[in-house]
């Protein structure tokens, strides 16, 4: 019978989650939701110079703001903790001592310019730079005098001789030569335990089954078994690894702020829902078998499966994503819409949120859930019914100033004075009749005067429905304005 899968998100919180951290997690609850397992959340905070509280209680919010609830970790709790690997700073003492103690591991009183002089020869020679094994075999009297200069040591891992292979659940076997694994470090000179040695001891004790990461960590899997071989675990026990590819900016080069490898945080000021995030962070690397780009959390959850992620490197492309949020904004009520939308306009000052202000907003939703696909966008759409000092951008002044522009505001305010009827399709049809079919102007010629008059701006939403939720004086006293300039 096999084991009830047990998956792992952790994290190093040195700043904010970025697109590939958040990857990672994804699939990770993707998985546990599939196969009914457990979905464990651990911050590896040994790092105290990087890593803050600030940073960990983020990495917490994000993931609850994304929907990806944890079975274990922080907040949560669970048999396994605590969770913090900086609370766990005795156990990973104990199993460098045990380590040490089979001779499996050694203290290394190597200096720092020892080392790089080591590698210097090494490239000079045209080999591999790595640790040459200078302590590994110190006697008594070696170790004194190295104490005896005040040299504090570090913990060495011993590689034994051979390789290392093992079953990558997307890549197929992998093996390594150890010539190229040279012993590493499992503990600084001043006692704090390192990635490879804290990382590997976790997943053993906190019962992982399945290690999903990115393919930058592949190179540290031989790192990794020799510790469980040295802990004593049965092959049987190990976890099985499956490394994700890359995710690649939209020209090719490795994820940066450039090409789209920005904090989660800033997405979600951007206005991305987080549904959206998931929905295409799950196509990074991962096919749900068919053509469909719009997949739900319960989708996800039903079809992910780790054989279907490719290992061939997955490309971040800023427009899908903006049109795959855009699809999920337009599949919202409006009263969700207005959930969403409020916040961005109260932070952006458009509002200070009084009854009147929402209920307008409510009424303005409908004709902009079309045609934006970012929340941020709604500010400056919708500002312009609520500006108390309405003024018209300066680069679109002379497209009302013009004599052809006057004329056009002049016919207008005269066609729209005496309506009684002040929506949109009456607003519509007055100006249609009066500009195009009369005056035989182009509907941009025509309605581009109108829409910066009563908006300030080139762009709005649809000028006839804007003017009614204006209102009639207010788009009259504008076009006056605007005639006054």
């Amino acid at each position: 019978m096999s084991k009830k899968v047990k998956v792992r998100f952790a994290p190093s919180p040195t700043g904010d989650l970025h697109v590939g951290n958040i990857r990672t997690a994804l699939f990770d609850w993707a998985y546990a939701r599939h196969t009914g397992g457990t979905f464990l959340f651990r911050i590896e905070d040994t790092d105290t110079t990087r890593v803050t509280d600030e940073y960990i209680n983020a990495a917490i919010d994000t993931l609850k703001w994304l929907g990806l609830d944890w079975d274990e970790g922080p907040e949560v709790g669970g048999e396994n903790g605590p969770y913090l690997q900086s609370k766990r700073l005795d156990i990973y003492s104990h199993w460098a001592a045990k380590f040490i103690e089979q001779k499996d591991a050694y203290f290394c009183y190597c200096s720092p310019e020892e080392l790089e002089a080591v590698r210097e020869q090494q490239r000079a020679a045209n080999e591999a730079p790595g640790y040459n094994g200078h302590c590994r075999d110190l006697t008594p009297e070696q170790i004194a005098a190295f104490k005896a200069q005040g040299r504090a040591g570090v913990v060495r891992m011993r590689m034994p001789d051979g390789g290392t292979t093992f079953n990558d659940l997307i890549r197929g076997e992998m093996a390594f030569d150890h010539k190229f694994v040279p012993d590493f470090v499992l503990v600084r000179a001043d006692g704090s335990p390192l990635y490879t040695l804290a990382v590997a001891v976790d997943d053993i004790l906190m019962k992982v089954t399945h290690v999903l990461r990115g393919e930058d960590l592949l190179s540290s899997t031989p790192r990794q078994i020799r510790v469980y071989q040295a802990m004593g675990v049965a092959l049987e026990d190990y976890p099985v690894f499956a490394h994700l590819p890359f995710v690649m900016g939209a020209d090719n080069a490795k994820l940066s702020k450039r090409n789209g490898e920005v904090s989660i945080a800033w997405y979600r000021d951007k206005g991305f829902l987080p549904e959206a995030i998931c929905n295409y962070l799950a196509l990074l690397g991962w096919s749900p078998g068919d053509d469909r780009e719009n997949v739900t959390m319960k989708e996800l959850c039903e079809l992910f499966t780790v054989e279907k992620v490719n290992s061939s490197p997955a490309r971040f492309d800023m427009k899908k994503l903006e049109a795959i949020n855009g699809d999920k904004i337009r599949a919202l009520t409006i009263d969700e819409f207005l959930t969403w939308a409020l916040p961005f306009l109260t932070k952006a000052k458009v509002i200070t949120g009084t009854a009147d202000e929402i209920a307008l907003v409510k009424r303005a939703l409908p004709i902009i859930q079309e045609r934006i696909v970012m929340f941020s966008e709604i500010p400056a759409m919708l500002n312009f019914l609520f500006v108390k000092e309405f003024a018209i951008e300066a680069e679109s002044l002379p497209k009302v100033t013009d004599s052809g522009a006057k004329d056009v505001l002049k016919r207008s305010l005269k066609e729209l004075e005496p309506l009684d009827d002040w929506s949109h399709a009456a607003i519509e049809a007055a100006l249609r009749s009066s500009l195009i079919e009369e005056m035989g102007l182009k509907p941009r010629i025509a309605f581009g005067a109108v829409r910066i008059a009563t908006t300030g701006s080139t762009i709005s939403p649809p000028l006839f429905e804007s003017m009614e939720l204006l209102g009639k004086e207010a788009s009259l006293s504008r076009i006056s304005a605007a005639l006054a300039l």
